[in-house]
């Protein structure tokens, strides 16, 4: 619970209403109306500002490749725990899936700046980070900074499964061959594409909760496939825009896999039988 004493220090207008916000499992969410309008709060306990920093570079990104998003209206912090203060965006229960597929579609139009892969930020989770180096291969890049850095993280909380990390291994040899021979291009990625990470609202779709770097499109395209809630509506909006290239079936296993990885590390054991789903299906 927010004090007066610890909202005090915000740089906000006098407040007027804090509400609580669900829906995510890393930040304290809340909404904040003052006596000039609302805002969004996000709060992460205990952690400097600089928590923060990622997503503020994630959100900038989005402005620059004009994609909906919430806007950065000013970041700190308050008796020890870190905050971002975001602008409100006014959300609706329904909205057109194909306009959402054409919006990820714009956002993956937005080439990398440098025509390098990676990102100007780590990306700062609170189970496991990666450095998000630039790169000019993306089969480096995703293998040894993501994909690598998951493993050691089960590795040392000792939850691969018996054999698993084996397979694993196998994998891991099927993906680099694989990626060295695609021509991947380096494109602005969300980064954490599932249907909690986007929202509808009176303007349009709006994309929320990046977890931003330059990668391959086809990343975020398979991990919207992962926990369902984006139509065929949204996958034809998009590849009318942006069309998949011939063996996406195979290559999206290796994206699945990362997000399942994610979730292994964080949540534990209930994750296991669905990485091992993705682990057969690469070396099938």
């Amino acid at each position: 619970m927010l004090t007066e004493k610890w909202l005090a220090n915000l740089p906000l207008p006098p407040i007027t209403q804090v509400t609580p916000v669900g829906g995510g499992d890393v930040n304290a969410a809340y909404r904040v109306a003052t006596t000039q309008g609302t805002f969004f709060l996000l709060v992460q306990a205990h952690q400097p500002a600089s928590f923060y920093a990622g997503e503020i570079a994630g959100l900038k990104a989005f402005t620059a490749a004009k994609i909906r998003a919430p806007r950065v209206i000013a970041h700190g912090q308050s008796a020890g725990d870190a905050y971002l203060i975001l602008s409100y965006l006014e959300p609706v229960a329904n909205g057109d899936q194909s306009a959402l597929g054409a919006l990820v579609a714009k956002l993956h139009a937005y080439a990398s700046p440098t025509g390098r892969f990676g990102f100007s930020q780590p990306y700062a989770g609170t189970s496991v980070s990666f450095a998000n180096p630039w790169s000019d291969s993306w089969a480096e890049l995703f293998i040894n900074q993501r994909l690598d850095v998951l493993d050691a993280a089960l590795v040392a909380k000792h939850r691969w499964a018996p054999h698993q990390r084996t397979d694993f291994l196998q994998v891991r040899a099927v993906i680099s061959r694989t990626l060295a021979a695609y021509p991947s291009q380096p494109v602005l990625l969300h980064g954490d594409l599932w249907s909690g990470n986007y929202m509808f609202t009176p303007e349009g779709p709006a994309l929320i909760d990046p977890a931003a770097w330059y990668g391959d499109a086809e990343f975020d395209l398979a991990i919207t496939t992962v926990f369902g809630g984006f139509s065929s509506a949204f996958y034809q909006a998009y590849q009318h825009a942006h069309p998949l290239a011939a063996g996406f079936s195979l290559r999206q296993h290796f994206y699945r896999l990362y997000y399942l990885m994610v979730h292994l590390d964080k949540f534990g054991s209930g994750y296991s039988r669905s990485v091992q789903a993705e682990l057969d299906a690469i070396l099938a």
